[in-house]
């Protein structure tokens, strides 16, 4: 199983603003295109379904910018995977017309494991993901982020 672009993105935006707008206030959607090396249209379809699903405030303006909402630290990994990945089987075993679809007995293995990995992640909270090293790391990369020189994509 691999994760999609677009889920990977949306747990590092999470993780991020757990501790980096814990620390100095909202963070600006340019700092994390910056940051992680995201594509800037790419990183906005993330966070507005992040801010549609509430786990992220999002203000318009010169002091905008985004912060984790109040309850999201307690969000599970798995609750996110499940709502950015979605409930889909690991493989489309009706859309491929496979010869085997009536018999076979890997599309229930498949589902035992994605309901393993699923269980297991939610055993995971968003704010264990984002203390100890890992959280002071988002913030040493915030601090550096808001003492260096802009650049024209951050002043936009």
């Amino acid at each position: 199983m691999r994760l999609t672009r677009f889920s990977d993105i949306g747990l590092r935006v999470l993780m991020y603003l757990g501790s980096a707008s814990a620390e100095r206030g909202p963070v600006t959607v340019a700092e994390i295109a910056r940051q992680f090396d995201i594509p800037l249209n790419h990183l906005i379809k993330v966070v507005a379904q992040l801010s549609r699903v509430g786990w992220i405030n999002a203000v318009r303006g010169r002091n905008g910018g985004l912060r984790l909402a109040p309850d999201a630290g307690a969000l599970t990994v798995g609750t996110i995977l499940r709502a950015l990945e979605g409930d889909a089987e690991l493989i489309d075993c009706d859309g491929n017309g496979c010869s085997l679809s009536l018999n076979c007995r890997l599309r229930g293995a498949l589902a035992v494991g994605m309901r393993a990995f699923y269980t297991a992640m939610d055993t995971f909270t968003l704010a264990q993901m984002s203390e100890g090293k890992t959280g002071e790391q988002i913030v040493l990369m915030h601090r550096m982020f808001l003492s260096g020189p802009m650049t024209k994509l951050e002043t936009q």
